[in-house]
């Protein structure tokens, strides 16, 4: 399907996507009755209490949730029965539709807008539950009423909110995903005209289409919706209409799907450039039958005959392994008998060459592209504009010297974080008060999050949520992580240029258990230097370093606490130490690690790119001039040159989620899930960029532009 910046061209949307941009929303909150959006014209959102009558009941809007696919989701009740449901608001815009091209379409909207069962049985096979489907007679609106699944959980929000499956969650993903296209392709089905046809493609098979259903925090459901049928109905004339699916290529998008999800993405590292599941080096290195199973769902191997086949050969595939290197794809036994051995190490050799310096214009150098931008377009703008603010005192914890509680305490915008976010909306009588409480270790429980279940906190603020149980929510407001850092000065010989600028999560591991006491046991270039472990003494760090890099091995904890039993303090001291070790002319073996609003705004040491086993390495820290990750030659006491590249940090192995958790229990006021909301707009997230936390999106140009300025 094309892109929205190529939908809608009549309309001069600042945002080139009048579909994904806030305005139309801001204009209906503004104006009551507002039909179009005030800056370009698109038709503006639907008011709440907007009523719409369909031949099963009337319906009445609650809130608006946002854009799925190519229409606008809101949350309803039927009024008769007062049960909730979710209506998808389609357009045909008079500016992209004219009027015959949208009396047609409409007129197939209400035949082709929903299915069930021919014969009228009511069986799960994982499709959203279409009540009716509604054409507005004199307006430019089509409306599909559904029923039973939350409409937010589509698989890309899990992605970000998540990040990659298992590749067990790939595989149950997999058999419930083939299971409901072998029920689309074989069953007879009735649309809402009553014609019954035998099978049907879904034909728009993506992230966006299938929700997922989270169960205990572990167990889940995945849901198909938004079939091509008529979905496709509401693509504007002027972009080349869809051809009919066929029931392969649902096969293959769900085969892509797969891989986005192990992968843990959908783009490389340069903006609009998709992951090619050809690229070897893209694949987890585990699960080879896995691997191999995809590779004929997207049909890079020999594709299956139906779904019905590919679920029956999904059923009988051995357990996860780790891939075998000897084990040869049948394109690389291809190569090897078109090529001797000496000429095909030539050949890969010049490939890899070329390839670096591809990878340097690609990956290295970043440019701005607009469709990066959408999930930032369809933000609320501020505090002001989130609804239904309840009213009361909260009070919500942390742990102590936490990241939350020191960035609290941080300048920003001539106050402090805390204080702007104690009365964050100005118009409701709600006020958020920070207490940190102090565990007595970060294993369970957590005080912050015991804090909560116990009811003496309203919510907590946290990244440490893996145990948390399934009567507590939680809502990632932004990212955290670790840098770590070794000795910077101009000099050849430091340890930032001597290693390259980077270091492996492995070489961390043996420096942190002990098995690591000499730089020369890495690589016999490095100085003849003794390695001088440090750390922070913020224990949501240490808990975090200790979970990422020493996978929360008993006995390399106890090897960990050993080695920097000396050597644990604030990381500004550790800064000091490399300083004054440098200032007196020593070449400093200091390596140590910290969160990033206390490691990322300094310049005495450099902080390392993270490579995950064979994976390239990883720097987060961009430059602001040429869009490039920072190298040793770059001089970082200039702050403000450079940045946390947001797209890139998500695939930062030393990278995590920072999260609000607070209770479900609908029967005490929901604080939390409002303070999230509220981190969550465009202010909320400059806000914390600006203390150093990693916004959840990508934001137009740096925090010092429009994007933040642009907010109150």
């Amino acid at each position: 399907m094309p892109s929205f910046e190529s939908f809608y061209k009549q309309y001069p949307c600042s945002y080139n996507s009048p579909l994904s941009c806030d305005r139309p929303f801001q204009t209906a909150q503004q104006i009551k009755g507002a039909k179009f959006c005030l800056e370009c014209g698109f038709p503006a959102t639907l008011p709440q209490e907007a009523e719409i009558k369909g031949s099963q009941g009337t319906y009445q809007i609650v809130s608006y949730i946002g854009v799925r696919g190519l229409g606008r989701l809101y949350s309803a009740i039927q009024l008769k029965d007062k049960q909730p449901v979710i209506i998808k608001e389609y357009l045909l815009p008079n500016r992209s539709f004219n009027e015959s091209e949208t009396l047609k379409r409409k007129e197939t909207f209400k035949r082709v807008g929903g299915i069930s069962l021919a014969d009228s049985r009511i069986q799960n096979f994982r499709l959203v539950e279409t009540k009716e489907a509604i054409a507005d007679e004199k307006g430019e609106h089509c409306y599909l009423i559904s029923t039973g699944i939350e409409s937010s959980q589509t698989l890309a929000k899990y992605l970000i909110e998540r990040g990659a499956m298992t590749s067990p969650e790939v595989r149950e993903v997999l058999n419930q995903g083939l299971q409901t296209l072998q029920f689309l392709h074989t069953q007879k089905l009735r649309f809402p005209s009553n014609q019954i046809q035998l099978g049907i493609t879904h034909g728009n098979i993506n992230l966006d289409s299938i929700l997922i259903k989270i169960e205990n925090n572990q167990n889940f459901s995945i849901y198909f919706c938004d079939l091509a049928i008529w979905e496709n109905l509401f693509i504007p004339p002027i972009i080349p209409q869809p051809t009919a699916a066929r029931p392969e290529q649902d096969l293959e998008s769900l085969g892509l799907v797969a891989f986005y999800l192990w992968v843990g993405r959908t783009t490389n590292f340069s903006p609009n450039q998709p992951l090619d599941p050809r690229d070897n080096q893209q694949w987890p290195d585990i699960d080879r039958h896995l691997k191999q199973f995809i590779y004929r769902l997207i049909g890079l191997e020999t594709p299956f005959e139906s779904a019905e086949a590919a679920r029956q050969a999904l059923l009988e595939l051995p357990k996860e392994d780790r891939v075998n290197s000897s084990v040869d794809s049948p394109d690389s036994q291809k190569i090897q008998k078109r090529f001797p051995m000496p000429l095909l190490l030539l050949i890969i050799l010049a490939l890899l060459l070329l390839g670096g310096g591809i990878w340097y214009w690609l990956w290295g150098k970043k440019t701005d592209s607009p469709n990066q931008y959408i999930l930032w377009s369809r933000l609320v703008r501020n505090f002001s504009e989130v609804p239904n603010v309840p009213s009361g005192k909260f009070t919500y914890t942390g742990e102590k010297d936490s990241t939350w509680s020191y960035v609290l305490t941080q300048p920003v915008d001539n106050s402090r974080l805390v204080d702007l976010l104690t009365t964050p909306k100005s118009d409701a009588t709600a006020t958020f008060n920070y207490e940190s409480v102090l565990s007595a270790n970060l294993n369970n429980p957590i005080k912050s999050i015991e804090e909560v279940q116990t009811s003496k906190k309203d919510f907590a603020i946290t990244s440490l949520v893996d145990n948390i149980t399934d009567k507590l929510a939680k809502k990632p407001i932004a990212y955290d992580g670790l840098l770590v850092f070794v000795a910077f000065n101009k000099r050849d010989s430091n340890l930032a240029n001597a290693l390259g600028g980077q270091i492996s999560l492995e070489q961390l591991r043996q420096i942190y258990t002990g098995k690591i006491t000499n730089w020369q046991q890495i690589n016999t270039k490095l100085p003849n230097l003794t390695v001088k472990p440090f750390a922070p003494t913020e224990p949501e760090a240490i808990s975090k370093f200790q979970e990422i890099v020493l996978k929360n091995a008993p006995q390399d904890e106890a090897l960990f606490e050993a080695t920097v039993k000396n050597t644990k303090i604030d990381t500004t001291k550790t800064q000091n130490q490399i300083r004054s070790e440098t200032l007196e002319g020593r070449t400093t073996g200091i390596i140590s690690f910290g969160i990033i609003s206390k490691t990322s705004s300094q310049c005495t040491g450099y902080p390392l790119a993270i490579a995950d086993g064979k994976k390239s390495a990883i720097q987060p820290l961009f430059q602001r001039g040429d869009r490039r990750s920072i190298n040793p030659s770059d001089d970082l006491c200039q702050h403000d040159n450079y940045y946390v590249d947001v797209t890139t940090f998500q695939s930062y192995p030393l990278g995590y989620p920072l999260y609000v958790v607070y209770p479900k229990d609908s029967t005490r006021l929901q604080g939390g899930s409002t303070f999230a909301q509220m981190l969550t707009t465009r202010q909320g997230q400059c806000l914390l960029t600006k203390v150093g936390l990693v916004a959840l999106q990508p934001m137009p140009d740096d925090i010092n532009s429009y994007a933040c300025k642009s907010v109150p």
